[in-house]
């Protein structure tokens, strides 16, 4: 079990302004930016798309191009003086293309105090519904899954500050149910027995933060709410907050779902997330996807998002 959350997520105590680099500036790392810009640190990124790095420079966060093949033009002038560093961008067959492309350059920062490594909880594989923690020795099953949990090796012996983030879910502004239910492409998929674990961003920006205030290279988190959860129960209590109905239920057998899906469902445990409260001091805000979507719901109303999700990196 998980344990009963508060709902606190600021860490006890907080790291000095520095400066952050973000290997990909998708949804989470777009977050963590905004919140350590509010608070005068130093941003910097990178994006695969010339039109993006407009967009994030209006954001406050200089952009460089960035993709396994095409490595920072200007490392040097890139990571001068960055004290943290976020991993969004997933690694593909060949390996991790930051560290193949930019390992040493990385390793010779003198200022680096601290990596942020996204990860998936999908290294654990399936377990049948049962609970898993950082405790377990990963069993991925997916063939991206068994890229993921190479990748984490490579970092961890990277010789770097490194911490890995295995992140459930992600949902949060412009990416959740009701969003979902207002664009009309929501779904309520049911496979008896199956559950999915989500996490709100801001909590994983909350996760991560607590991270930087204490860092312990070399350890590994889970980024989970406390109740995974069939994912078209999700789906029925958006709609109930919207005052609408429910679209009907499909049988997994008979869904019209890709490949990519499909294994998706094929896969089902349920991730312990103790270790962030007991080492990190973090209480979630949206310790269920109740809280998450009531908050979110003024939001999604409004037509508001934050940050946009990103199909570049999480």
């Amino acid at each position: 079990m998980t344990g009963t959350a508060t709902p606190s997520s600021c860490p006890r105590e907080n790291a000095a302004p520095g400066v952050l680099f973000c290997f990909g500036c998708g949804y989470v790392a777009q977050h963590l930016a905004a919140a350590l810009l509010a608070e005068g640190w130093t941003v910097r990124g990178t994006t695969r798309d010339p039109a993006k790095a407009e967009e994030l420079r209006a954001a406050g966060i200089e952009p460089f191009l960035f993709a396994r093949g095409r490595p920072l033009g200007d490392s040097g002038r890139a990571l001068s003086g960055v004290t943290h560093l976020l991993v969004s961008i997933p690694p593909d067959e060949a390996g991790d293309p930051v560290l193949d492309e930019h390992g040493e350059h990385l390793r010779a920062l003198s200022s680096l105090r601290w990596v942020g490594w996204l990860g998936t909880t999908a290294v654990y594989g399936d377990r049948q519904g049962g609970w898993v923690s950082e405790e377990d020795e990963p069993r991925p099953g997916l063939e991206r899954a068994k890229w993921r949990l190479r990748a984490e090796r490579a970092w961890l012996g990277s010789g770097l500050p490194v911490h890995i983030f295995r992140l459930a879910g992600i949902y949060g502004p412009g990416r959740n149910a009701i969003r979902s239910l207002l664009d009309g492409h929501a779904h309520r998929i049911v496979k008896p027995g199956q559950v999915f674990g989500r996490i709100h961003v801001d909590d994983i920006v909350a996760v991560l933060r607590a991270s930087m205030a204490r860092p312990h290279p070399g350890r590994i988190y889970n980024v989970a709410d406390d109740e995974p959860v069939p994912p078209q129960d999700v789906v029925a209590f958006a709609a109930e907050l919207l005052g609408v109905e429910p679209p009907p239920e499909v049988p997994f057998e008979e869904a019209d779902l890709s490949p990519a899906a499909r294994a998706f469902y094929a896969e089902c445990r349920r991730v312990r997330n103790d270790r962030i409260r007991a080492e990190l001091g973090v209480r979630l805000k949206y310790p269920t996807y109740r809280e998450g979507l009531r908050a979110l719901l003024p939001v999604e109303l409004a037509g508001a998002s934050t940050a946009k999700p990103s199909r570049e990196s999480a």
